[in-house]
């Protein structure tokens, strides 16, 4: 959904405000933009980003997966984005860092659209779009004892447990036998339920485990942690770790997968989440050399990206 504005001078009115109307221009209130012209938080301008965005969330990855980029012709860093962009191959190419969790997610999608669909100039959307390929490079815990640790996942679902999409009225929710037993069984948290792009996932699928990602909205207790607050009456990790459909369970969870597909569905962009697996909640057991996975990962990824025509 785009919030656009008839007149410059419009401002919010509360009792007014209607979310569906389309209107011309974007006032600076809700584009808001740095002196120099860039984006607000994460402080690009429109080319400086490729057709193949990696997130990552720790900005100290970044590194990590630029430096197997053939060439570099940008860095720039804001707050905890940092940003990347060079080629690899004959590709257009970013790394970006999102920092954690949806509500920074929030932020990146709906700026990296802007980068690319809307002209800063005339604050107005363009008239055709682009797409981009969002490919998440992460890290995330398993709650099914069978899941090797250090094995690669690709995120086929996303459940969004984080209340992120209540705000969104136009959520592109995918409609399945799936998702009407999530809703049903996880009634009091209103799950929302996301697929990966099958376009930008196929040429993944045959290197990786496929699985559905529950992304959560804390690191604590909305993954069943404690350390001095209770988690809660109920036993929400062991829902979790039961729900099952036609033999298939919830494998893993994270921050941000959920966040990233349904935006980027609602946006018009292609996104796949890949996972490396660092922790086994179940057996209480994590990797004996995390960081040697995660750049498996990056140097995997990142050949099948090379490989895409």
């Amino acid at each position: 959904m785009i919030i656009t504005y008839i007149l410059l001078s419009n401002v919010l009115n509360c009792d007014k405000f209607k979310l569906n109307i389309v209107l011309e221009i974007i006032p600076a209130s809700e584009l808001i933009l740095n002196k120099d012209g860039s984006i607000y938080h994460l402080n690009l301008l429109p080319g400086e980003i490729g057709d193949y965005i990696i997130t990552v969330g720790d900005p100290d990855r970044v590194d990590a997966v630029a430096k197997h980029f053939d060439s570099v012709r940008l860095e720039k860093t804001n707050r905890e984005f940092k940003t990347v962009t060079g080629r690899l191959g004959n590709k257009s190419i970013s790394v970006i860092s999102t920092g954690i969790s949806t509500d920074n997610i929030d932020i990146f999608l709906n700026e990296l659209d802007a980068l690319v669909n809307v002209d800063f100039e005339k604050r107005q959307v363009k008239p055709e779009h682009t797409s981009l390929n969002i490919i998440r490079i992460g890290t995330s815990g398993t709650i099914q004892k069978e899941m090797p640790l250090d094995s690669f996942l690709l995120s086929h679902f996303a459940i969004g447990f984080d209340g992120l999409f209540n705000f969104y009225p136009e959520v592109a929710e995918i409609e399945s036998q799936l998702a009407k037993e999530v809703k049903q069984a996880f009634s009091n948290f209103q799950p929302f339920v996301f697929e990966m792009d099958h376009d930008l996932g196929k040429h993944f699928s045959a290197s990786f485990l496929f699985g559905i990602t529950a992304t959560l909205g804390g690191f604590y207790a909305p993954q069943g942690r404690a350390i001095r607050l209770s988690r809660g009456p109920h036993n929400w990790m062991q829902d979790l770790c039961s729900f099952d459909t036609n033999g298939r369970n919830i494998t893993n969870i994270e921050m941000e997968t959920a966040g990233i597909y349904g935006l980027s569905k609602m946006l018009g962009h292609r996104a796949i989440s890949l996972n490396a697996i660092l922790a086994n909640r179940i057996t209480g057991e994590f990797s004996k050399n995390p960081q040697k996975t995660i750049n498996d990962l990056i140097v995997k990824s990142l050949s099948i990206v090379d490989g895409i025509n």
